[in-house]
């Protein structure tokens, strides 16, 4: 192998995120073949972010820096694995087991990386930043997309109610104001098809 210690570290690196492959969501694909990966989602949110750009609140928004985002989010679920949206009980030490993986999973990087590579994250979880906020709003409509084409998907296999998910898509607005009138149609609509239980 080469004689080049931060060469080394990226691919350690490289190597080690490979694992969100095996990471596996509640989302069913769109054609309900199995479920969703990780990396999956997070190349699906990449595309998102690519072509929706323009509805972003912020005009001048760094799309580059989003899909930076939205590539990195979901990389502490190697260790911490993915907590469905709606799981409660889940949820109540999701950010200890997520910051715990963060330092390690980042940590293998070089320490100029490692340091970069944390701040887009926190900014992601922070959601402070119009790019964090817009990134926020990708990753709440890319699973309703699912949910919408799969007739219910794990909103009907969880039973989750109206409510839940309303409060689930509050924050896209933050993001987006024109993608939160869609996705507030494509709840309507949803609950029209009874995909979701009021």
């Amino acid at each position: 192998m080469l004689n080049n210690e931060r060469l080394m570290k990226q691919i350690e690196f490289i190597v080690e995120i490979d694992k969100l492959k095996s990471i596996y969501r509640q989302t069913t694909l769109m054609d309900e073949t199995r479920h969703e990966n990780d990396a999956e989602h997070s190349w699906h949110l990449a595309v998102l972010a690519m072509l929706l750009s323009e509805y972003a609140n912020k005009k001048e928004i760094n799309v580059m820096h989003v899909m930076k985002m939205v590539i990195i989010h979901d990389l502490v679920e190697i260790d911490a694995g993915d907590t469905f949206a709606f799981d409660y009980e889940g949820n109540k030490d999701k950010e200890e087991r997520e910051e715990a993986a963060a330092e390690r999973i980042f940590g293998i990087l070089p320490e100029d990386q490692r340091d970069e590579v944390y701040g887009i994250w926190r900014e992601f979880e922070d959601r402070l930043t119009p790019e964090a906020k817009f990134a926020a709003a990708l990753d709440r409509i890319q699973p309703l997309l699912h949910n919408y084409y799969t007739k219910g998907g794990t909103w009907k296999r969880h039973h989750v109610t109206l409510d839940r998910v309303l409060k689930r898509f509050e924050c896209i607005k933050e993001g987006s104001e024109e993608l939160a009138k869609f996705v507030e149609d494509v709840i309507k609509e949803s609950v029209e098809k009874g995909y979701i239980n009021k």
